[in-house]
């Protein structure tokens, strides 16, 4: 990792960085420090976990008990989890005011709550439900209280948390689960306020996040493989204004080939590094 830090990729980012406006596009693997797993990257979920589909999601009653099912004890697991070194360094970093914003794929909330703050979930973020009834919305804290009371015996033992916040449950454990109708309109069904694979992003979320792009100084990913378009996307639009991408990953990336600076390494060893430069250089100058 030493050699990394010295090597001519990690200056030239540095440079880049702090010229300011610099705009973060955050992934899974950004979070993998704080125990959730990525898809794609070392921790790979998708090796062993198909991700609800939201064709799956409205179409299958059964398909939805299951994931609510899942999602009830992901959610204990998931609140627990604690920014990490990586997101403190992004909030760092725009504490010196060299962002102009930060994207998120995630939808753990893990950004704001190590203290960035006007941040884009681009996916949306699990600390909330709507009712695809009514519209009406509803904390993920409270929703969980309303659950405990239905399921005072649903005490299965959860397998591995997935990163949209649900678990591996043995099939046989699901049928002692009680899903709950909405409380304003005593119908349903919820839904996590996430995009679902195969779920369209809200058309003025992703114009928020093209006009961020507009305004950017440089556009830098942290953790992401860029995979699904929701994301790659904005390095595309990024390359056709000409605004210089670097891209942090473990593993490759579906933007490598778009890239101006590309390092391969730890997030929560390389951003506290970079934001820990960049920190010192300003007291110099």
């Amino acid at each position: 990792m030493d050699d990394t830090l010295l090597s001519p990729a990690f200056e030239s980012l540095v440079d880049l960085v702090s010229d300011g406006g610099a705009v973060v596009l955050s992934g899974a693997g950004i979070s993998t420090d704080s125990g959730i797993p990525d898809y794609r990257g070392p921790s790979g979920a998708l090796r062993r976990h198909t991700p609800m589909t939201f064709q799956t999601f409205m179409k299958d009653a059964s398909a939805r008990h299951r994931y609510w099912a899942r999602s009830y004890l992901g959610w204990r697991q998931m609140k627990r989890a604690r920014p990490n070194a990586a997101h403190r360094a992004v909030a760092g970093l725009q504490a010196q005011g060299l962002l102009e914003g930060v994207i998120t794929q995630n939808v753990d909330g893990l950004h704001q709550a190590a203290g960035a703050t006007g941040v884009i979930e681009l996916h949306g973020g699990l600390d909330r439900a709507l009712c695809l009834n009514c519209g009406a919305a509803v904390s993920r804290a409270d929703l969980d209280v309303t659950l405990r009371a239905a399921n005072p015996d649903f005490t299965v033992q959860a397998e591995a948390i997935n990163p949209d916040g649900d678990v591996d449950l043995p099939q046989e454990a699901l049928d002692g689960f009680v899903m709950v109708a909405c409380e304003h309109c005593g119908e349903g069904p919820l839904k996590p306020d996430v995009v679902f694979f195969g779920e369209t992003v809200p058309r003025p979320r992703v114009e928020a996040c093209f006009g961020m792009v507009d305004r950017a100084g440089s556009l830098l990913i942290l953790g992401s493989s860029l995979k699904v378009m929701s994301g790659f996307r904005f390095v595309l639009h990024a390359r056709k204004l000409g605004i210089p991408v670097a891209i942090v990953n473990q593993g490759e990336t579906r933007g490598d080939t778009h890239c101006d600076i590309r390092i391969d390494a730890p997030l929560g060893v390389l951003v506290p590094a970079l934001e820990r430069t960049l920190a010192a250089k300003c007291m110099i100058k």
